[in-house]
C-alpha cells in the first residue's frame, strides 16, 4: 500500500531519484530505482502501526523568512537553505576540525580519513556563527561544535566564549570525552567559558561495544570524563550509537546508568547507526535499527517501566513554543517542527525508592497539547479580554490532564504549569528539566533510507565556511566531501604547519608527563 512519494538517493552514485514509501506486511519500506545501479528496497520502519501513529504529530511549517532562492536543480541538490525548507534552525552545527584522536570503524563524518586538513580559522567560525544568528524571524539559539573531535583544537575554550559573544544562549560540544578525561581542568574551563552541555559519545556500560564501534577500550575514559564534568557541574547528554548485534542489548543498562548519575546526566539521545561516511554498508538490513525497534527495546529492557506509549514524536512539542510566543506577543520563539519520523522522546523521573515514572504516567500528553493549541488563538487576538479568557480557560482545564497521585513526589506539576500561564514563569521549566531524564532517539538518514520530505523539515543545520546553512542529513550524505575539499587548509601552508607543530608538541608534552609519572 503506497503511503507517499518523495525523493531519495542512489546508495551507489548519490543521484537524486524518485522514491516511494509504502507498507508491505506491516513494515514500511522506501524504494527507488537508479537507471545505472538498479532498484533499492530498504526498511524505513519495521512497525507500520507505529509509523502511522507518528503521522498525527506532524507540525505546521515555521519557515525562515530570509531563505535563499533555488540556485540549481531540485531538493536536496541546492542546499543553502533554500525556499523549499519548512523549518527553522533549532540547533546549529559547526565542524571545527576534521582531525580526531580516534579512528572509529563507524563514523558518519569519516573523520581523519580525507587526507586533507579541514580546520576553519577563528574568523571563519565567527562568521559562521553570525550567519546562523542572522536567521529571521528567529536567530539560531543553540550551537554545537562538532567534527572530527572538537577538543583536539587547543582554542576550543575560546570558541565557546566566541559563541556566547555572538548571542547563542545554549552551547554544546560533541565529543568522545578523551580530552575531558585526560585534562581534569578542561571541563571547568569550558563551563567558565559558557559551555552548557557535553554531548558525550557513550556506546555502552561494558568494554565490548567500544572495541567494536571505536576500535579502542575507552570505557574508563568515559567514566573519568563524567567525573570531571560532575566536579564542574557541567551537564552531560549521553549519545550511544546503536548497532544491531553490538550494543542494542545495553539500552536498558545505559538508561539505568544515566538515572544513577542524574545529578550530572541530563539525557540520553540514542542514535541508530547511519550507514554513511565510514560506516560499512554491506549489512544495512541486517544491522538496521529503526525508531520503533528502539522503543520496543526500551520497553523490553526496562521491564515495561517505559513502554512504547511513553514516547512521542519530537514534533509533538511544537505547540509549547507557539504558546510561549503567543504569551509574549512575539514570533521570536524557535519551534521544533522537525518531521514526525525524525525522532521520538520522553521524560522519566526517578523516585527516592528507585522507581521510574515516565511523564505519560501522570500527564495526558494528547489532551495537554490540545489545550495548548486551543489556547493560542485567543492569546494572539489583540484584546486583553480575549487573552484573559484564554488563560483562565487553560488554567481551569490543565489540572484535568494531570494525575497528581502518580506524579513525582518532589514536583508540584500543577503549580508549575499554571505559573507558565499566569506569571509567564519559564524558570520553572528549567527546574523540571533538572529533575527529569530525557530519553530520546534521533534516526539520522543514510542514502538507503534518505527521504526528501524529512530533509525539508530538518531543524539541525550545519553552517559552512562558504556561507551556506545545510540540513544535517544532506550535509553528511551529499555535501561533506565537497565542502572539506573546497575549504580545506593546504598542508604546505603556514597555518597547516603551525597546527601540525602544535599537535607534535602536545604529543611530546603528553609523553614527558607519562614518563614522569612512571
Amino acid at each position: 500500500m503506497k503511503i507517499t512519494k518523495t525523493k531519495s538517493l542512489c546508495p551507489e552514485c548519490l543521484k537524486i531519484l524518485d522514491a516511494e514509501v509504502y507498507e508491505e506486511d506491516n513494515t514500511i519500506y522506501i524504494e527507488k530505482t537508479c537507471p545505472e545501479h538498479g532498484t533499492f528496497k530498504n526498511t524505513y520502519w519495521h512497525d507500520a502501526e507505529a509509523y502511522k501513529k507518528a503521522i498525527k504529530y506532524e507540525a505546521e511549517p515555521h519557515r525562515l523568512t530570509n531563505l535563499n532562492e533555488n540556485i540549481k536543480g531540485e531538493c536536496p541538490s541546492n542546499c543553502g537553505l533554500c525556499k523549499e525548507h519548512e523549518s527553522q534552525t533549532v540547533l546549529g552545527l559547526i565542524d571545527v576540525t576534521n582531525r580526531c584522536n580516534l579512528r572509529c570503524p563507524i563514523c558518519f563524518a569519516n573523520a581523519a580519513a580525507s587526507g586533507t586538513l579541514f580546520e576553519p580559522s577563528q574568523d571563519e567560525i565567527r562568521q559562521m556563527l553570525r550567519n546562523l544568528r542572522k536567521n529571521q524571524p528567529v536567530p539560531t539559539p543553540a550551537i554545537q561544535y562538532a567534527g572530527g573531535e572538537p577538543t583536539v583544537r587547543d582554542d576550543i575554550v575560546d570558541l565557546i566564549k566566541m559563541a556566547k559573544e555572538e548571542g547563542f544562549t545554549h552551547t554544546q560540544i560533541a565529543t568522545n570525552g578523551i580530552a575531558l578525561a585526560n585534562n581534569e581542568n578542561l571541563a571547568q574551563e569550558l563551563k567558565d567559558a559558557g559551555l552548557n552541555t557535553v554531548y558525550l559519545q557513550f556506546d555502552g556500560v561494558t568494554e565490548e561495544p567500544y572495541l567494536k564501534t571505536r576500535n579502542a577500550n575507552i570505557l574508563h575514559k568515559k567514566i573519568e570524563a563524567i567525573e570531571n564534568c560532575r566536579k564542574a557541574s557541567l551537564g552531560i547528554v549521553l549519545v550511544p550509537t546503536l548497532v544491531k548485534g553490538i550494543n542494542e542489548d545495553q539500552i536498558g543498562d545505559i538508561i539505568q546508568f544515566a538515572l544513577d548519575n542524574i545529578d550530572v546526566i541530563r539525557g540520553v539521545n540514542f542514535q541508530p547507526v547511519s550507514f554513511a561516511g565510514r560506516t560499512p554498508t554491506d549489512k544495512v538490513e541486517e544491522q538496521r535499527i529503526t525508531i520503533d525497534d528502539f522503543m520496543h527495546l526500551v520497553k523490553e529492557q526496562t521491564d515495561c517501566d517505559i513502554t512504547e506509549d511513553a514516547f512521542y514524536s519530537a514534533s509533538t512539542v511544537a505547540p509549547i513554543s507557539d504558546l510561549i510566543a503567543a504569551l509574549n506577543g512575539t514570533d521570536e520563539e524557535v519551534t521544533l517542527t522537525c518531521h514526525e519520523h525524525c525522532g521520538v522522546g520522553t521524560y522519566v523521573f526517578k523516585e527516592k525508592d528507585g522507581s521510574v515514572i515516565p511523564i505519560t504516567d501522570f500527564i495526558d500528553v494528547d489532551k495537554f497539547m490540545e489545550i495548548l493549541e486551543n489556547t493560542i488563538p485567543g492569546l494572539e487576538k489583540d484584546s486583553k479580554l480575549s487573552k484573559s479568557k484564554a488563560i483562565a480557560k487553560a488554567v481551569k482545564n490543565l489540572p484535568k490532564t494531570i494525575d497528581t497521585d502518580k506524579s513525582p513526589s518532589y514536583i508540584d506539576i500543577t503549580s508549575l504549569l499554571k505559573n507558565i500561564f499566569i506569571k509567564k514563569d519559564y524558570d520553572a521549566l528549567g527546574d523540571f528539566h533538572m529533575n527529569a531524564l530525557l530519553i530520546s532517539s534521533m534516526h539520522f538518514m543514510d542514502p538507503f533510507n534518505f527521504d526528501q520530505n524529512r530533509v525539508e523539515k530538518c531543524v539541525i543545520h550545519y553552517a559552512t565556511p562558504d556561507g551556506r546553512i545545510i540540513p544535517f542529513c544532506s550535509m553528511n550524505n551529499i555535501y561533506r566531501e565537497e565542502i572539506e575539499e573546497k575549504c580545506h587548509v593546504p598542508l604546505d601552508s603556514d597555518r597547516a604547519k603551525a597546527i601540525m607543530e602544535n599537535i607534535r608538541q602536545a604529543k611530546l608534552d603528553s609523553l614527558k608527563k607519562e614518563q614522569a609519572g612512571k
